[in-house]
């Protein structure tokens, strides 16, 4: 079996190392355009985008699930219909956002507070890569259904191409050509439509044999997809909870001012820079389950899951290891802003807490999600964000912005406390015990 999670986890893992990076140099870039508003501006664009996308996460995490059972089953026609309609679906929803564009920003800075400087920046960086979004949601499609079809090297493959593409473009544009947060934003654009063309290059090198089975006319019916979006209604709701808890860290620490924003960004990133890693085996967990569960293998899928949270707790360890060596250096490359890397340090002990408490809470979601529990997912969502805003209100007034990590530690606490509970109905219970 750790053959099995290994060969998935892998490629995975290995794309998701070039996410973090593309992230700390777009933060690294900003950090060397001038000042901390730079930093803000980024970090309160991509927040913006985060509002957007979030909500749209089950066109990866359903299609996933749903194409893992039907692989499971050998159900291939149906695997397919799954993919038009979350491609569908993703470029309806691009439509809408594109349609939408003004009136959201003006929303958005009634609601987030932040210096007219970062301000400035942040609308300079929304209004270019709002271009990409029907490329971003069309490739969050593709790699749910590639995950799904136990395929973990084709979403590799396009990760890597868009990542690194994008690291090179933010670097030529923004720095060498002088665009600012301008070329970042262009960079990001130009990688998302390059990315989709590698995604359906794939499907078409290794999926050719079942596109017989593709009948737009039928998938795309009003019934068929309105199944379609009841079903990934739940999950819809679990990313917008999970959204509001990380929006919600965002714009709560643009309170305290632009320094401030600035570490709680390089922060966060820290903090998830670790998840990557754990999310290569979370996608195996989603490809497994989802197979097993649709073979009615029972014995399998518990053989799975024991194999998956030894690798996701080596992982944890492994990474607060790290921390602790490395987590102030690392913020040193980000930025050379003194001030920032200054108020930095009273943060840093939290590098060291979150991957121990964090790692389940991860692995159960992919499992969960390759399971198709979307209710108890949506359910523990909903109750740990509770948790988080609630965590924060009670404690700011004692203990100021660290109230904000108390409350992220706690959402990931009740997360995983809840979904272990829950594993017995919601994953192992979806295969009937015989004698």
């Amino acid at each position: 079996m750790n053959r099995k999670i290994l060969k998935l986890a892998t490629p995975s893992i290995l794309a998701n190392i070039t996410v973090p990076l593309v992230g700390m140099v777009d933060l690294a870039i900003a950090g060397r355009l001038g000042d901390a508003a730079s930093i803000g501006g980024i970090a309160i664009g991509t927040m913006l985008f985060d509002l957007l996308y979030w909500n749209m996460g089950f066109l990866r995490v359903g299609t996933g699930g749903y194409a893992a059972q039907a692989y499971g089953r050998r159900d291939f026609k149906d695997s397919i219909k799954v993919l038009v309609q979350a491609v569908g679906t993703a470029l309806l929803a691009a439509l809408f956002i594109l349609a939408i564009q003004y009136f959201y920003i003006i929303a958005a800075f009634q609601i987030v507070e932040c210096s007219p400087d970062v301000e400035r920046m942040a609308r300079e960086y929304f209004f270019i890569r709002i271009w990409a979004a029907p490329a971003t949601l069309s490739l969050f499609a593709f790699k749910g259904w590639f995950i799904g079809m136990q395929n973990t090297i084709s979403p590799m493959v396009t990760d890597i191409v868009v990542n690194v593409l994008n690291l090179v473009l933010s670097i030529l544009f923004a720095i060498t050509l002088g665009m600012g947060v301008s070329g970042i934003a262009l960079g990001t654009v130009a990688a998302q439509y390059v990315g989709l063309f590698t995604a359906i290059t794939l499907l078409t090198i290794y999926y050719r044999k079942l596109f017989h089975y593709i009948n737009l006319k039928a998938s795309l019916k009003i019934r068929e997809m309105k199944n379609f979006f009841i079903l990934n209604g739940n999950l819809f709701i679990r990313s917008a909870s999970l959204l509001l808890v990380y929006s919600g860290f965002t714009s709560l620490s643009a309170r305290y001012g632009d320094e401030l924003l600035a570490v709680s960004t390089i922060m966060m990133k820290l903090m998830l820079l670790y998840s990557y890693f754990v999310d290569g085996f979370a996608y195996a967990g989603e490809a497994l389950t989802g197979r097993y569960i649709g073979a009615r293998d029972l014995l399998s899928l518990k053989k799975a899951i024991k194999g998956l949270f030894f690798w996701t707790f080596i992982v944890a360890a492994v990474s607060t290891a790290a921390y602790m060596f490395a987590g102030e250096p690392i913020i040193r490359l980000l930025t050379n802003n003194h001030s920032v890397i200054e108020a930095s340090e009273p943060f840093l002990p939290w590098l060291l807490i979150i991957p121990l408490i964090s790692c389940i809470a991860f692995m159960w979601d992919g499992i969960y999600i390759g399971a198709t529990a979307a209710s108890a997912i949506r359910n523990v969502m909903l109750i740990s964000a509770v948790s988080f805003f609630a965590t924060f209100y009670l404690a700011e007034e004692a203990i100021g912005i660290q109230a904000l990590y108390l409350a992220y530690a706690m959402h990931l606490v009740v997360r995983s406390l809840l979904m272990t509970l829950y594993a017995k109905k919601e994953v192992t219970g979806k295969i009937p015990v015989t004698s």
